[in-house]
């Protein structure tokens, strides 16, 4: 058995077919604007974000007021501080948001998604932790439609046989 196949490439050669060898994907690039901020998007339900990260000491401005000024509820500050947690970058990095449309809590989620995309633009060695905490995956769920003849989007008006 001195003369057995040991590579695709081989087999390839002696069935006269051709293999593609993959090349491996290039390595990520940091996104960053002439500032040295990264910029990204992030929506949850209704409400759409633009957040911009720079490195800096953990102050985050949404729409022009402090973090805790606008999120009030200990609930909300939480979820905004959950991609830097994870990623292990806790106080390194300013944020500066406008959000709009939708709650409080969407608007939460929302700031949350682009945190997570900006961070992982700016060091690309981040995407892995912020992709298995699913943090970059954009909650697609929202509010359903209301139908005609329905009290609802799903209630029905009250039945009476009689």
């Amino acid at each position: 058995m001195a003369d057995q196949i040991t590579t695709l490439e081989e087999l390839g050669a002696v069935a006269g077919v051709e293999t593609a060898v993959e090349e491996p994907e290039a390595p990520r690039e940091p996104v960053r604007d002439e500032l040295g901020r990264s910029y990204a998007t992030g929506k949850r339900k209704d409400a759409v974000s633009r957040v911009w990260i720079k490195p800096g000491s953990g102050k985050v401005v949404v729409n022009g007021k402090e973090m805790k000024a606008y999120f009030a509820r200990p609930v909300l500050q939480m979820i905004l501080r959950q991609p830097f947690t994870v990623a292990g970058v806790e106080d390194q990095f300013d944020v500066f948001a406008t959000v709009k449309g939708g709650g409080l809590s969407g608007q939460a989620g929302a700031v949350k998604h682009g945190i997570s995309k900006a961070l992982q633009l700016y060091d690309p060695s981040l995407r892995g932790a912020l992709k298995a905490a699913g943090f970059l995956t954009r909650d697609s769920r929202v509010v359903e439609r209301k139908k005609f003849g329905r009290r609802k989007a799903r209630r029905s008006f009250q039945f009476s046989k009689r």
